[in-house]
């Protein structure tokens, strides 16, 4: 399979995805509170490279991080809302975006504890691995998930994603390196 038309992901940027009874946006410094509400729960930063939040600045840096990633092209990260709702209840999008080497990007996502078991994901991850082939035309989806994270795991291998492979002692952070699984989906 050829790839797709490379759409710059500069150009996708005033878009809403709807992914059934949610919306996806670009993540906006509006969204700053919300999301140093959801990301000072240690539960949902857990498995990932980052410390509970513990004040605004610091919700407002992960913004401009996503906000820089989008205007490079070389990622997007979305929040998660209940259409018509609202409430930032997560975020998910492509921490990385490979458009001229590889057309590749990398998942990522992560839900406040209150949604957790309640399918969310289930609904939204399969709007965002279309838009990531048929939007970006990418050929390869990835996933890189912290060892122990089998809720993930899980997650990715329903929706098509194959375990590749354990990077030992992969990340480093909060104070120590992490084994991470990567997992990889080929455009059909």
């Amino acid at each position: 399979m050829t790839p797709g038309p490379l759409v710059h992901p500069m150009d996708l940027t005033a878009e809403t995805l709807q992914a059934g009874p949610y919306s996806l946006r670009l993540l906006a410094r509006g969204d700053a509170r919300e999301l140093l509400e959801l990301f000072s729960d240690p539960q949902v930063v857990a498995f990932m490279d980052i410390d509970p939040l513990e004040d605004l600045e610091d919700a407002e840096d992960i913004i401009d991080w996503a906000t820089d990633l989008a205007e490079r092209g070389a990622g997007l990260r979305w929040s998660i809302r209940r259409a018509g709702e609202g409430r930032l209840i997560g975020t998910c999008g492509f921490n990385t975006l490979e458009l001229e080497r590889g057309r590749r990007g990398e998942i990522a996502y992560d839900l406040a504890q209150a949604e957790w078991g309640r399918g969310v994901m289930a609904e939204i991850l399969p709007h965002v691995i279309a838009f990531g082939f048929e939007r970006l035309g990418l050929r390869r989806l990835e996933a890189m998930v912290t060892v122990g994270n089998e809720r993930s795991c899980a997650l990715l291998e329903r929706h098509g994603f194959q375990r590749e492979g354990l990077l030992r002692d992969h990340a480093w952070w909060k104070g120590r390196f992490w084994d991470q699984l990567i997992y990889g989906r080929v455009a059909d």
